[in-house]
């Protein structure tokens, strides 16, 4: 019943704490609380200052995306430069590769309290500690951007500047690849850092997402809260929590770290040239990032997340293909160019769908009384399989290149038949009608 209460009474706190804070087209009707061309208590136009708002807001997820791009791509650029330079064997290297995804575990372990709290050999080891830190600054802002976001945003602009902002960590890499392509891997490291001072910048002028007020207040007034790891897997967020947990574990257990963190690898031995693939696959992945952004409140999340993950299955199975025409020594002449092909239409494939809108989804269906646990959960093990994928791709490559992407190609079969089965459509819909039709399912 209280629960109930609260949910009633979030639009007209919402419209408080967003004139406060100078957002005023949240998920609640603008006729009633100020809509457009209205003036706030200082005589200016709400509607402009709240859409500037909405731009620092997105631009500062958008920062912290796009710095998340550049890491993850990092090592696939740089691993040449770094084993020659400081003599590491492929052990070591695999280390290095993976250590990030700890890292990323670390942060999101604490990425879902600490919102809640706080509002939303030795050059070996020198470079596995910066790639660990890197890792759990990003381990937080993935979970965090997203969150922050989804509050704070209309829903029928929710998708459009979730996805843009979402797909930085695409444009990130793709920067990373071109950059790359011409730089040195120490070079390269410097220019990584550009992002994050301009997120740093940028958080000066972003307010506070008023959802999360409204929570924090209420949890003063109450003095409860299930927000509690235990609470997760009670009848009532069951279904929640394994739609979050489900998303996260499609999206990276289908081979995404392999192909990101060793995509040099990957073209040397089907011999392509590196510099040719890694500036065709940045150049695939802008358009894709494009076309989701302007079609995700058009088709919705569902319709493009199984269109992604068909798309990646089709990759993964003509790289499988290229390397199991390489090993019965047959077609040899064509099996660099299946490769090619295969690593191209896995990439843009996750572009379309699969890099920003399981995250979407995640921040939009999580209600904000369990929104810490549920989030820490599922970045958590969106981060352990990444690890998992990382640091087993070197290992499962020399045993079978064939096998390894066959594997992957059956998990992104996985990932859309779970996504028909399961995933709502979230387009369209505030949050909390998103959170009570989810929760009411399983009472």
């Amino acid at each position: 019943m209280e629960e109930e209460q609260s949910v009633a009474k979030l639009p007209l706190i919402e419209a408080e704490c967003s004139a406060r804070l100078g957002i005023s087209n949240i998920d609640y009707d603008q006729d009633q609380h100020g809509g457009v061309g209205s003036l706030d208590s200082a005589g200016a136009p709400v509607e402009t200052r709240s859409t500037a708002v909405l731009c620092i807001c997105t631009f500062a997820a958008a920062c912290a995306a796009f710095t998340g791009g550049c890491l993850a791509s990092y090592s696939s650029l740089a691993e040449s430069g770094i084993i020659a330079d400081l003599g590491l064997t492929v052990a070591e290297y695999s280390v290095f590769g993976s250590i990030m995804t700890g890292g990323a575990m670390l942060g999101a372990v604490i990425s879902g309290r600490m919102t809640d709290f706080i509002g939303r050999r030795r050059g070996a080891w020198l470079l596995d500690l910066g790639r660990l830190s890197l890792g759990i600054g990003f381990g937080l802002t993935c979970y965090v951007g997203p969150v922050y976001l989804a509050e704070i945003t209309p829903k029928n602009v929710r998708g459009l500047l979730m996805s843009i902002s979402q797909s930085m960590t695409g444009y990130g890499a793709s920067f990373t690849f071109l950059v790359g392509s011409f730089v040195t891997w120490r070079s390269l490291a410097i220019i990584g850092c550009i992002p994050s001072l301009l997120l740093l910048l940028a958080l000066f002028f972003i307010p506070e997402s008023p959802r999360w007020l409204d929570y924090i207040e209420n949890q003063r007034l109450q003095q409860n809260s299930d927000d509690n790891v235990l609470n997760l897997f009670r009848r009532k967020y069951l279904h929640i929590v394994i739609i979050g947990v489900g998303l996260m574990v499609v999206q990276t257990s289908d081979g995404l770290c392999g192909f990101l963190f060793y995509m040099s690898e990957i073209f040397d031995s089907a011999g392509i040239s590196s510099t040719l693939g890694f500036i065709l696959v940045a150049v695939v992945q802008i358009p894709s990032f494009v076309l989701t952004a302007a079609l995700i409140d058009k088709f919705g999340r569902r319709t493009l997340l199984m269109a992604s993950a068909t798309g990646q299955c089709l990759g993964c199975f003509l790289t499988g293909l290229s390397y199991f025409l390489q090993d019965v020594d047959w077609w040899k002449e064509a099996s660099p160019i299946l490769a090619l092909i295969g690593v191209l239409v896995y990439m843009g494939s996750y572009a379309f769908g699969m890099a920003q809108i399981p995250w979407i989804v995640v921040s939009e269906i999580l209600p904000i009384n369990v929104k810490g646990s549920a989030g820490t959960l599922c970045n958590l093990v969106n981060w352990f399989c990444s690890w998992v994928v990382s640091y087993t791709f070197n290992y499962s490559f020399s045993w079978s290149p064939t096998g390894t992407f066959f594997i992957y190609a059956g998990m992104c079969g996985f990932g859309v038949a779970f996504i028909a089965k399961l995933v709502p459509e979230t387009k369209g819909r505030t949050l909390e009608e998103i959170h009570a039709s989810l929760t009411h399912i399983m009472q």
